[in-house]
């Protein structure tokens, strides 16, 4: 593949919708050779980051959407999870502390942009006035695996 493949979805701010988002970045991944597991990686990344937009971002409204849009070259995979809320406090893209969860001295909730960052190879959220993005990338090698 010489050239940037785009491939665009819009979806409502409905809880379910993410599936729609995460088989299509599946199919994307598996077309590019990535391996199984690490399509399931990017299943759950992009799932839990649509999550977000929905959640956090449009506040579960669901006369705003999602824009998920798909950028494929021969060496990456790049998904952009776009909402048009007012965005998410960038206080809770911090690390969580695992072990205070665990012991139930926090909320279990917070855990997704820890699981995202451990599940992709580059992370970024950007917050704007028209709304906020994740930006996740994973990076194909000669074998298929994280480099």
């Amino acid at each position: 593949m010489s050239e940037s493949v785009v491939t665009e979805l819009r979806l409502p701010s409905r809880l379910g919708f993410e599936k729609v988002a995460m088989d299509t970045a599946a199919s994307v991944a598996s077309l590019m050779g990535f391996t199984p597991d690490r399509v399931e990686d990017l299943k759950t990344a992009v799932a839990e980051a649509c999550i977000n937009a929905i959640e956090h971002g449009n506040q579960l409204n669901e006369s705003l959407c999602v824009h998920v849009i798909l950028v494929m070259d021969a060496e990456s995979l790049e998904v952009k999870i776009h909402d048009q809320g007012a965005g998410v406090d960038q206080s809770e893209h911090a690390v969580p502390d695992i072990d205070r969860k665990m012991a139930g001295e926090e909320e279990p909730r917070g855990m997704g942009m820890f699981l995202i960052q451990a599940l992709v190879d580059e992370v970024e959220y950007v917050q704007q006035p028209e709304g906020s993005y994740a930006r996740l990338v994973i990076h194909l090698n000669a074998d298929g695996e994280r480099k």
